[in-house]
């Protein structure tokens, strides 16, 4: 009789080196912060100071602008996070932010968001300095987690109109760090990225429509028909570009900017146009998508426009 080959051991799993855990836990943390939606917020926050400035401001102030506009929003993210996280878990495309594949705790969510959102407004006191600035930042946290999460969003269709409020904050935050007050311009950058903010929301509610009617968030693209949702957003993309426009003679902004930004505000509402036209026409691709990416460039190409005017000779200005 051959001899009864031994048992094979369990072989135990080889061990996970500590830094590779710490690394898997930190990017789950940061990425409750939505890093991608921050950089957008910054966008917005770096052109406000220089339009304040009149030109560059001091680096350490624009630093730590920054780094506290990243701190406070990502706070508000997180606690979105939190708040969502049965919505997410039903959701195809939130379906794997960590607090619904268990990367990261709700306890450790809830302490990471009260940690972030004090040491940014510790942050703006006292390292920034401005407490206009500070007041404005707890306003914008407020505004997204009670406002927009708590309240808004899966109350009524006109959730990201009303609680895209908070996201137009980083113009106010940005001039007010710099001046510690405010004045029309910087309230004009705000209204711009109010008006902009449907129609970059709402191509993106139209492509994930299943996904928002199951989770049962009215998103208005999922109550409403399409060519109502369209032709809401061609309103709102005419109300920014001509917002963008009053900038001119309020900022004495030059020719480099108005081009900037009637050329940009011509081709997004020709693109809002066009998604009513397809819609129109009973088109299976709306090509939502598409417009969303466009949004982003539009809201970049202005922002840029404003960022570079200071700089630019007197003699290009339009009221030269």
């Amino acid at each position: 009789m051959p001899t009864p080959a031994p048992a094979l051991q369990d072989v135990p799993a080889p061990a996970v080196p500590r830094w590779l855990l710490a690394t898997r836990v930190l990017k789950a943390y940061v990425a409750l912060t939505k890093p991608r939606i921050i950089e957008l917020l910054l966008v917005t926050t770096l052109p406000a100071m220089v339009l304040a400035a009149g030109g560059w401001p001091p680096m350490g102030l624009t630093f730590a602008t920054l780094f506290g506009g990243y701190l406070s929003a990502g706070s508000a993210n997180a606690f979105n996070s939190l708040i969502d996280r049965d919505i997410d878990a039903i959701m195809n495309r939130t379906r794997n932010r960590p607090l619904v594949t268990g990367e990261v705790s709700v306890r450790g969510a809830r302490n990471f968001a009260w940690i972030l959102g004090a040491v940014s407004l510790a942050w703006f006191w006292f390292v920034v300095g401005s407490p206009l600035a500070t007041g404005l930042t707890l306003l914008a946290i407020l505004g997204y987690v009670v406002g927009y999460t708590l309240i808004l969003k899966r109350r009524t269709s006109q959730n990201i109109v009303w609680g895209g409020i908070a996201g137009c904050m980083p113009a106010l935050i940005g001039w007010a760090a710099v001046t510690d007050s405010l004045a029309w311009e910087p309230f004009l950058l705000f209204l711009i990225v109010f008006f902009w903010t449907p129609p970059h929301y709402w191509p993106l509610s139209m492509k994930f429509r299943k996904d928002y009617a199951h989770a049962e968030v009215p998103m208005l693209p999922v109550v409403a028909p399409t060519r109502r949702v369209a032709i809401e957003m061609i309103a709102y993309a005419v109300a920014m570009v001509l917002t963008s426009l009053v900038l001119v003679p309020v900022g004495g902004m030059t020719w480099v900017y108005l081009a900037a930004a009637a050329g940009a505000g011509a081709w997004f509402v020709v693109g809002c146009v066009q998604l009513y036209v397809r819609s129109q026409r009973g088109d299976q691709k709306l090509k939502e998508m598409r417009l969303f990416r466009q949004s982003i460039v539009y809201l970049t190409i202005v922002f840029a426009a404003v960022l570079v005017d200071p700089f630019l000779p007197d003699a290009l200005s339009v009221w030269s």
